[in-house]
């Protein structure tokens, strides 16, 4: 094609040039050839460019339609990051991590959070530079901010170990929840994996080294290339059952570096669930035989990550109950996004059981109600907790069916404290969701 229309050219310029009354001393022929080749290449060019500005206008539009473009948001209060453990914390997918997910993406998740607070730890009250005062360590960690994840984080590159400095007082049932961001820095920019032991302490100071900490746990270890797995140990003379191990299989499950990944461990008993995201990866019916273990802190250790929003609650909260009978259920097991009222997919296990109990009480109506901690301005509290409340009455609606005409919907902002707003751990139990029975 380009030659043909390069000799059509030639032929009609060097007819015209024949009849011209001139000498034209240049050679035409050549001079014509690049005159084409030059007209070709600009079409080519612009071509190119067209192309490539439709593909970058494709990319810019999903990135807003999928809220990517959001990273830059500032924290409603005390800002923590990915998720928090409770109902009115800042939470969310951000820049560089995984893209926000529906809340049908979730309608497996049936973790549930525990109803009583008794560690949480943000790193909000901590200096950036310094180790965290809530913990304690045989290496080194310090708490860092970042230009992609909003909020404060524990930063831990090391050999060594980090550990909560107080032992947890834990019953049979409860549940731990925390976000880690997979880093490099052991084995230069590759990712170098991490771990994490919920375990049985010697002592209250000691750390307890060794392959087999404590007096027995659960293990969980994320390799450097990704892939999770799992162990348990059990030490003690009255300890007979075997020790577990297994491997978390599938590329789906594995971790990248510099996302956030959101782990939930429920105990009930002997049995140990652990989700990642909206993944059930590991249940243990006998992780923890009956008078054999019973851990008492939480331990980070032996990679490269950084980890926030740790959250520790007991009671399994009883949701028809308190709901029906008593006329009131606080739960703090709805999450949103940073400083937004978007419900996280993390929430969908509460908001089921909710849902159910609703359905199952067809004339019960109910009034959702937002609160806040005291952290930021008053009126953006109350606006924010208002606008969380009315979100959480339109998923119920849109997602699971309850009639509108049942709910209503509120925000108290920060004006009904359940408790001091001292520590972490009570400003955790001042974010909530309340149902009142109307």
């Amino acid at each position: 094609m380009k030659t043909a229309i390069k000799m059509m050219a030639v032929v009609v310029l060097l007819s015209l040039a024949a009849n011209s009354q001139a000498q034209i001393k240049v050679d035409l022929k050549k001079k014509l050839e690049q005159q084409v080749n030059r007209r070709l290449n600009q079409k080519a060019d612009q071509a190119i460019d067209k192309t490539l500005d439709a593909v970058e206008d494709s990319i810019t539009a999903d990135m807003k339609k999928d809220g990517s473009n959001n990273a830059g948001s500032s924290a409603e209060k005390n800002s923590t990051g990915q998720v928090q453990g409770n109902a009115g914390q800042n939470t969310g997918s951000q820049a560089g991590g995984p893209q926000q997910e529906s809340l049908q993406a979730y309608s497996k998740y049936d973790f549930i959070p525990g109803e009583k607070v008794i560690f949480y730890d943000d790193f909000s009250q901590d200096a950036v530079g310094d180790f965290p005062a809530l913990w304690n360590t045989n290496g080194s960690a310090e708490v860092v901010t970042t230009n992609l994840f909003p909020g404060k984080w524990m930063k831990f590159v090391m050999n060594e170990c980090v550990w909560t400095d107080e032992l947890l007082k834990l019953p049979e049932n409860y549940t731990i929840e925390f976000d880690v961001i997979p880093i490099g820095g052991l084995e230069g920019d590759r990712m170098s994996g991490w771990n994490m032991r919920l375990m049985q302490a010697k002592n209250a100071k000691a750390w307890d080294a060794g392959s087999a900490p404590g007096n027995g746990g659960f293990h969980f270890q994320v390799e450097y290339f990704g892939r999770p797995s799992y162990n348990t140990w059990l030490l003690g003379e009255q300890c007979s059952a075997a020790n577990l191990r297994g491997f978390i299989e599938g590329e789906e499950k594995k971790q990248k570096m510099n996302q956030i990944y959101h782990i939930a461990i429920w105990v009930q008993k002997t049995r140990v669930r652990l989700y990642q995201d909206q993944n059930k990866i590991i249940d243990l019916p006998r992780a923890f035989p009956a008078g054999c273990v019973k851990p008492d802190r939480l331990r980070f250790e032996y990679g490269a990550a950084m980890i926030s929003n740790v959250r520790v609650a007991v009671g399994a909260p009883d949701t028809r109950n308190k709901l029906i009978t008593e006329g009131k259920l606080v739960t703090y097991g709805i999450y949103f996004d940073v400083n937004k009222d978007i419900v996280k997919p993390e929430s969908y296990g509460t908001l089921k059981e909710i849902a159910t109990v609703l359905q199952e009480n067809p004339d019960v109506r109910v009034k959702i109600v937002g609160h806040t901690d005291s952290d930021g301005a008053d009126a953006s509290n109350l606006d924010l907790s208002k606008r969380r409340g009315a979100s959480v009455k339109n998923e119920l609606v849109k997602t699971f069916g309850i009639d509108a005409s049942r709910l209503e919907s509120d925000g108290m902002g920060e004006g009904q404290p359940v408790a001091p707003n001292d520590t972490p751990a009570n400003k955790a139990l001042n974010r909530r969701v309340e149902l009142i029975k109307l």
